[in-house]
């Protein structure tokens, strides 16, 4: 395919971009942009275009790219990091333990409630304590996923009945 022929199959398909666009933006000035990057990058990358395939869907492929880039670069943007001093926490009983003795008994405690589990919830909620995945410690344990996923869930709800009842 020339490049003349190339651009006037793109200027051909150009209108069934602005709806999509319109789509994906909800806004008419935003949605032009879009059309107008896209066509750009479908431009700037021809040679990636392969004759005979639909040419809609690769635009519409870019044109969708595009957006989903734009808009995680937009919500990275409007991140705000709060640095203010944390001073507020000190007084509201946050859980945190000033004591390392105090921290040692109370996973004391909850150890002796994990060893207290039947084996059925105990083995696959220690390989996630351990750091292993789900899927992982259904494969050690030849299980399927969502059983792992039930067991231990069963576990951490036990567990906390056992420790809100001390």
């Amino acid at each position: 395919m020339s490049v003349a022929d190339f651009d006037q199959v793109l200027i051909n398909n150009t209108e069934f971009l602005r709806p999509f666009a319109f789509t994906l933006t909800r806004d008419q000035e935003e949605a032009k942009d879009l059309v107008q990057e896209t066509l750009f990058r479908a431009l700037a990358n021809k040679e990636k275009y392969n004759i005979g395939t639909n040419i809609k869907a690769w635009m519409y492929t870019i044109m969708r790219n595009i957006f989903i880039n734009n808009y995680r670069r937009k919500s990275k943007q409007n991140t705000i990091f709060d640095h203010t001093a944390n001073d507020f926490l000190i007084d509201t009983n946050q859980g945190a333990v000033a004591n390392e003795a105090i921290a040692k008994l109370n996973m004391k405690e909850v150890m002796e409630a994990v060893q207290k589990l039947p084996e059925i919830f105990r083995n696959p909620f220690l390989l996630y304590f351990d750091g292993f995945k789900y899927h992982e410690i259904a494969d050690m344990l030849h299980e399927p996923l969502g059983t792992i996923k039930s067991r231990i869930h069963f576990a951490r709800k036990l567990l906390k009945a056992q420790i809100e009842r001390h």
